[in-house]
């Protein structure tokens, strides 16, 4: 967490920043192709706010639209970026959501579920909080070629498609279904409750 709220000023810009923008954009995409007219949106890991001001901006008809993150500089950044009174932002992990039950008709994240410490938990999570018939869409590194980092630093978690479906439908969620985003790597899940 420290790590994102050192880059949390910089985080849109340069390379790497137009790179999540490009991520984020796709994701919107499919995001609006699958829920259209969203009345209430999450974004779990939502950052500096960039992918629910693009939601915001396509979905005038949403109540709310709410990001949660747990790097306070995150959030800090996002809250000072808000023109939009739907859009609210609080520090929360995805483990634990600071969000009423059955809330959301879509909830997304974007290339911050590698970072979660207990991914079933968080999936979990965003299974509580979508209302009956909503959707997950679940956007990060999915792929056989990164299977070498399932055995040193990143062992335990969800990098591939076999292991974040089987965490999809173990927290209740039907119907997973594979997006490629972006590349090989950048892949994304979407399920409804």
């Amino acid at each position: 967490m420290r790590a994102f709220d050192e880059r949390a000023a910089t985080y849109e810009s340069g390379t790497l920043g137009q790179w999540h923008r490009d991520i984020s954009d796709r994701v919107a995409d499919l995001a609006l192709s699958l829920e259209p007219a969203a009345r209430r949106v999450l974004d779990v890991g939502s950052g500096t706010g960039y992918l629910l001001g693009l939601l915001a901006g396509r979905l005038p008809e949403a109540e709310e639209l709410t990001g949660v993150d747990p790097a306070p500089a995150m959030v800090a950044v996002a809250r000072g970026r808000v023109t939009d009174d739907r859009m609210r932002f609080a520090q929360g992990a995805a483990e634990r959501l600071p969000v009423a039950d059955g809330r959301y008709g879509l909830v997304v994240s974007t290339t911050s579920f590698d970072h979660w410490a207990d991914q079933a938990a968080g999936i979990a999570e965003c299974a509580r909080v979508l209302a009956p018939g909503g959707r997950l869409v679940l956007a990060d590194l999915f792929s056989p070629l990164l299977w070498p980092t399932l055995v040193a630093g990143r062992r335990g978690k969800a990098r591939t498609r076999g292991r974040a479906t089987r965490l999809v439908l173990d927290a209740g969620l039907r119907s997973p279904r594979w997006h490629r985003v972006q590349g090989m790597i950048i892949q994304a899940v979407t399920a409804v409750k």
